[in-house]
């Protein structure tokens, strides 16, 4: 039905920059937000950022001023641009959109992208 496929992530040192990509593809009618979240090792996964298709981006207070979500409706894709990123941020990060498909009304499904790892060193 729908696939999510992320790219980015990799080693960066601490105070570097990255950036993750995640390009959504299928039956898809509307899209109602895409976000990303992130799970470090022995943590629960945690939310990061949140593009909604009506308003304003909104941050987790961790990164906020340092992380930037943005979306291209066009590709259905939504990236993260991470600067000033600290060893703390490392982790998988999941990409999650929730949307509606073709012929199903109005009913929202979530979807996860395969994760992509970032690790900062110190």
């Amino acid at each position: 039905q729908v696939q999510l496929v992320e790219s980015g992530g990799g080693l960066v040192q601490s105070g570097g920059s990255q950036r993750l990509s995640c390009a959504a593809s299928g039956s898809i009618f509307h899209i109602n937000v895409m976000d990303w979240y992130r799970q470090a090792p022995g943590k629960q996964r945690e939310w990061v950022a949140a593009a909604f298709t009506t308003g304003g981006p909104t941050y987790a207070d961790s990164v906020k001023g340092r992380f930037t979500i943005s979306r291209d409706n066009a590709k259905n894709s939504v990236y993260l641009q991470m600067n000033s990123l600290k060893p703390e941020d490392t982790a998988i990060y999941y990409c999650h959109v929730q949307l509606i498909l073709m012929n199903e009304g109005s009913r929202s499904r979530d979807f996860w992208g395969q994760g992509t790892q970032v690790t900062v060193s110190s």
